[in-house]
């Protein structure tokens, strides 16, 4: 809906703004990939949430008429197009992402916005000259994520995670787990010493489905210490070695300094913005509604009108509230005006706190007495006045 969907959509620029700051070049795929991509990996029958779409005229002879895999994840899809564009190494290391929807037959849709059948993501792919480049830009990355999660205000409850590999590779993945009492995973965190703090996360996790906690491997690789406690966490991101699963399926082959074809070192890198915006939902909640951190927040400041605006506009003229209206939009400060005439005081109030924007701006004629307008942060009950003439330099 248009108050969430401008969330969803500053959630998206920031990530897309740390892609671009590491070397991304942003794409756009296509949603629909012929199955022959998928039985060239394997993976058509192998991927227990896959969505396939069966032409429904199966008799016609146009060459349109096929099936189609709705895509799940793009390394089908981007391996082809990259064996298009890079034949030397000269072209290495490329860095493509994409911010798309996704479709994933999950046996039961659950949790909101956490896990939906139907969701979009940040897909960056990476290709690699070689295994030293690979691990060099696998550390960028998730520094990337690292500066992600700090900005949408989730770095100090966000912990860089060993995880399985999955379908993707034998080796461990890296998930960023952010700790919550709604999450579906549980993780084991590390009680390591300071200098073993991980570089890209509130410090260093263990997802459960890896390593159970009676395990004599459950350490931490510097220290070696094992005391642990337990979590709950939900997963906003995660880091995949793909090595050159994908680009030997499709014989995918550059040419290296000596003139030799090798295949490119792969890694896959994703981010759900609107799992994101479910995290942020449930950490920034309070028994009033959603307290969304400014960076994402639908609108700056929640305009409430309880002024005898109503009068003055039926008069041909325009009331206090609307010149402060004008004059906040003015200089590019995003507002959101409730000038609704038939709802009462409190129930402008409790909407407001519901929506959550972080700013309140109160026109009535209590604080127009006082000399300017209430300006008061989400949650607090009372704020201070504010001249109308100063309100501007108060929001910049």
């Amino acid at each position: 809906m248009p108050l969430g969907l401008r969330v969803l959509r500053k959630i998206e620029q920031i990530i897309r703004e740390e892609m671009d700051a590491i070397g991304g070049q942003e794409v756009l795929m296509s949603t629909l990939a012929p199955k022959e991509l998928w039985e060239k990996t394997g993976r058509l029958e192998t991927v227990d949430v896959l969505m396939k779409a069966v032409a429904a005229n199966k008799a016609s002879s146009l060459k349109h008429d096929a099936d189609y895999v709705i895509s799940p994840t793009h390394e089908e899809m981007i391996t082809p197009l990259a064996q298009s564009y890079l034949l030397s190494y000269k072209d290495l290391p490329a860095l493509p992402y994409q911010i798309q929807n996704k479709f994933r037959n999950e046996p039961r849709a659950r949790a909101g916005l956490l896990r939906t059948r139907e969701f979009p993501m940040k897909d960056l792919y990476s290709f690699h000259a070689d295994d030293a480049g690979f691990t060099s830009f696998y550390n960028v990355a998730a520094g990337a994520y690292k500066k992600v999660f700090e900005r949408l205000g989730l770095g100090h409850l966000t912990y860089f995670t060993v995880a399985s590999g999955g379908d993707f590779t034998k080796k461990h993945s890296h998930e960023f787990q952010t700790v919550m009492p709604g999450g579906e995973d549980t993780i084991y965190l590390l009680n390591i010493c300071q200098n073993c703090k991980s570089e890209f996360g509130a410090g260093l996790a263990y997802n459960k489905e890896v390593v159970l906690p009676d395990s004599s491997s459950f350490k931490c690789e510097q220290c070696s210490q094992n005391n642990f406690t337990v979590e709950k966490a939900c997963e906003v991101g995660n880091i995949f070695p793909l090595e050159t699963r994908f680009s030997e399926a499709f014989n995918f082959k550059y040419v290296d300094e000596a003139g030799q074809p090798q295949f490119p070192v792969m890694g896959s890198y994703g981010i759900g913005p609107s799992r994101v915006m479910g995290v942020l939902a449930e950490v920034f909640a309070d028994d009033k509604g959603v307290a969304w951190p400014e960076v994402v927040a639908p609108f700056k400041v929640q305009l409430i009108d309880l002024d005898s605006g109503r009068a003055a506009r039926s008069g041909g003229s325009t009331g206090v509230a609307d010149d402060v209206y004008k004059g906040l939009t003015s200089v590019g400060i995003e507002v959101l005006f409730d000038d609704r005439d038939d709802v009462s005081a409190g129930e402008k109030f409790a909407e407001a706190d519901l929506i959550g924007c972080p700013w309140q701006v109160l026109v009535s004629k209590k604080s127009l007495a006082a000399g300017g307008v209430e300006v008061r942060k989400r949650g607090e009950k009372q704020g201070k006045i504010v001249a109308i003439n100063d309100l501007t330099n108060r929001f910049n």
